[in-house]
C-alpha cells in the first residue's frame, strides 16, 4: 500500500506537471513583468490637466432637474465640460448619463467627427494626425476592466503617432476616458494580460474565466503538494543513490536533478502563489468586500444622495470661492451628513502629469485625494477648506455603527497592516474604528473625503493575509521596503520557474513516446 500511495503521487505530480508547466512558467515570468509595468491606462493627473475650464455661467438647469429628464437616480454626479457647454455626468446603476447643463437636454450618441473634436480639444498638439479607428459596444483588451465598461460605447481615434497612440472617447460622457501607446500594450500582454489569462474573448465570459483560473490554480496547488512530497520522500540525507557510480542525495540526474532540488527550495512558494492566486477571486465568495456597504455609506452622506440640495446659485456662489484658490477644471458633487458640498482638484503641470507612473490613479474617475484638492460647503460658501473635522468624522463613525459599540478609535498618519498603498496614493490621515459587532467591523474613514474608504471584517482581514501577504509578499516591514522587496519576489519567482522549465523535456519526450505509441498501435 505505501508503494502504491508513491506511486499515486509521483504520477500525480508528474502529470498535473505535464499539463501544467508551461501555464506556471507563463505565471511566473508575467508576475515579474507586473511587478514594474500593469496595464495600459490613462492617468489621472494627465486627464485632469489636459481637461477645459467650466464655465459655470452658462447652467441654466438645475442638477435635481438635469437628472430627472435622463431618468436617473445617481449616487454620484460631476459637473463638467463638453465642446463649449457645461454639462452634468451622473453615475446611476453603474453607468454614466450625461446631460446638458445649459439645455437639460440629454447627450446623445457621438458622431465620429464628434468623436475626433473631443480628441482634438484633448489633444491639441496632434489634431492634425488624428485617425477615427473604430466604435466599440463591448470592451476591448484594453477596456475589459477598471470602471472603463461603464463608459461604453467608445470611439477609438489613433493618433497616428510615434508612440503608436490609440485614446478611447466615451459616448455616454463625451470624455477621453482611456489611453494606450504600442509600448504600453506590448507589456500589457507580457504582464497583466497572461498573468490573468485577460484575453478578450475568454475575459468577456465572466463566470466562465473566473472558475476557469479558481480551478486552474487549484489544481496547481495539487500538483504542487505532490510533487513536495514526492520530492522530501525521493531525497536521501544519507545519498544512497549512485549516479554515475558516485553517492548522491537526489535518484535524479541532469535536468530533473535540478527540478528536485529547485522543487524542495521553492515549491512551498509555489503552492502559495497558486493557493492565493485563487483566493484572490473569493471563490465561493467566502471572504467579502472591503468596499462599505450602502448603509455605511448613507451614514457618512447623511441619507441618500440628493440632487435637490444642490442649486445652481449656490453652486456658483460657492465655486466661485473655490476659484481663488484652486483653477479648477471640473466639479464633483458630494453630500457629507445632509450638507452639499462641492469638491474641486487642482489641475497639475502637464508636463510632470505626463511623467506620472503611479498605475492605481485612474482616469475614469476623478483625480485620487493624492492630488490637491479643495471643499467647500454650499450652505457656507465662503469657507474653503481642504479636510472635514475630527469631531464630524467620529459623529460618521458613530452613525455608520449600526447599534454595535465603538471598541477603540485611533487617527493614523501612516499606513496600518490592513489599510496601505504601495504607491502611496490612497488618502492620510484615516480614522480608523473598530466595532464590538459579530462581524469584527473596522471601519477607515478619511477626512480628505469625509466617506468610509476602507471596511475590514474578520475574514476579509484574513483574505488580507492569505492573499495579499502570500501573493504579493505585502508584509509588514516588506511591501514598502524596495528595492529588497523586488529582490526576494524576483529570486522566489525565478527560483518557482527553474522548478517549471527544468523538467520540460522530460515532459516533451514523454509525450512524445506516448504518442508514437499511440499512433503506432
Amino acid at each position: 500500500m505505501q508503494v502504491r500511495w508513491r506511486a499515486v503521487l509521483i504520477y500525480t505530480h508528474r502529470w498535473l506537471g505535464i499539463a501544467g508547466c508551461v501555464i506556471f512558467a507563463v505565471w511566473f515570468l508575467s508576475g515579474i513583468v507586473m511587478m514594474y509595468e500593469r496595464m495600459p491606462r490613462l492617468s489621472a493627473e494627465e486627464r485632469l490637466a489636459r481637461l477645459a475650464p467650466v464655465d459655470l455661467s452658462a447652467i441654466r438647469v438645475e442638477p435635481a432637474a438635469a437628472a430627472a429628464v435622463a431618468r436617473v437616480e445617481p449616487v454620484r454626479a460631476r459637473i463638467g465640460r463638453l465642446a463649449d457647454r457645461p454639462v452634468y455626468r451622473f453615475l446611476a446603476h453603474g453607468r454614466w448619463t450625461t446631460v446638458f447643463a445649459d439645455t437639460g437636454a440629454p447627450l446623445e450618441a457621438l458622431t465620429a467627427d464628434d468623436a475626433l473634436g473631443v480628441v482634438r480639444r484633448f489633444l491639441p498638439e496632434s489634431s492634425a494626425s488624428l485617425r477615427y479607428a473604430a466604435h466599440l459596444v463591448r470592451p476591448d483588451q484594453w477596456t475589459l476592466d477598471g470602471g472603463l465598461p461603464r463608459f461604453l460605447p467608445l470611439h477609438q481615434v489613433a493618433l497616428d503617432d510615434a508612440a503608436g497612440t490609440y485614446v478611447y472617447v466615451s459616448d455616454r460622457t463625451g470624455e477621453v476616458v482611456m489611453k494606450t501607446t504600442a509600448r504600453g500594450r506590448r507589456w500589457g500582454w507580457l504582464g497583466a494580460v497572461l498573468h490573468w489569462t485577460y484575453f478578450t474573448p475568454f475575459r468577456l465570459q465572466p463566470g466562465l474565466w473566473r472558475w476557469s483560473i479558481i480551478y486552474a490554480a487549484l489544481i496547481g496547488c495539487v500538483m504542487c503538494l505532490t510533487g513536495l512530497i514526492a520530492g522530501i520522500w525521493r531525497f536521501s540525507p544519507s545519498a544512497r543513490y549512485r549516479i554515475k557510480r558516485q553517492p548522491s542525495h537526489s535518484p535524479y540526474a541532469g535536468l530533473l536533478w535540478w527540478h528536485h532540488y529547485a522543487g524542495l527550495l521553492f515549491g512551498l512558494f509555489t503552492f502559495t502563489w497558486a493557493l492565493s492566486g485563487a483566493l484572490s477571486l473569493t471563490p465561493w465568495d467566502w471572504a467579502p468586500s472591503t468596499s462599505p456597504t450602502p448603509e455605511q455609506s448613507e451614514a457618512a452622506m447623511g441619507g441618500p444622495f440628493e440632487l435637490s440640495r444642490f442649486s445652481v446659485d449656490a453652486i456658483r456662489t460657492a465655486a466661485a470661492s473655490l476659484a481663488r484658490e484652486v483653477p479648477f477644471k471640473e466639479l464633483e458633487l458630494l453630500q457629507f451628513r445632509g450638507d452639499a458640498v462641492l469638491l474641486a482638484y487642482r489641475p497639475p503641470d502637464l508636463a510632470a502629469a505626463l511623467r506620472v507612473t503611479n498605475p492605481d490613479l485612474r482616469a475614469f474617475q476623478s483625480a485620487e485625494l493624492a492630488i490637491d484638492h479643495r471643499l467647500v460647503r454650499l450652505t457656507a460658501p465662503g469657507r474653503v477648506f481642504d479636510r472635514f473635522t475630527d469631531d464630524e468624522m467620529m459623529q460618521v463613525a458613530s452613525a455608520a455603527a449600526d447599534g454595535a459599540a465603538v471598541r477603540d478609535a485611533v487617527w493614523l498618519s501612516d499606513y496600518d497592516a490592513y489599510y496601505y498603498d504601495r504607491h502611496g496614493g490612497s488618502p492620510l490621515p484615516v480614522l480608523r474604528v473598530r466595532y464590538d459587532d459579530e462581524l469584527a467591523t473596522w471601519l477607515y474613514l478619511a477626512p480628505s473625503a469625509g466617506a468610509i474608504v476602507m471596511k475590514q471584517e474578520r475574514l476579509s482581514r484574513v483574505n488580507r493575509w492569505v492573499y495579499n501577504g502570500l501573493h504579493s509578499l505585502d508584509l509588514p516591514g516588506l511591501w514598502n521596503r524596495r528595492p529588497l522587496w523586488d529582490a526576494i519576489v524576483i529570486l522566489l519567482s525565478l527560483g518557482g520557474l527553474a522548478s517549471t522549465l527544468t523538467p520540460m523535456a522530460a515532459a516533451w519526450h514523454r509525450c512524445k513516446r506516448l504518442l508514437l505509441g499511440y499512433w503506432s498501435s
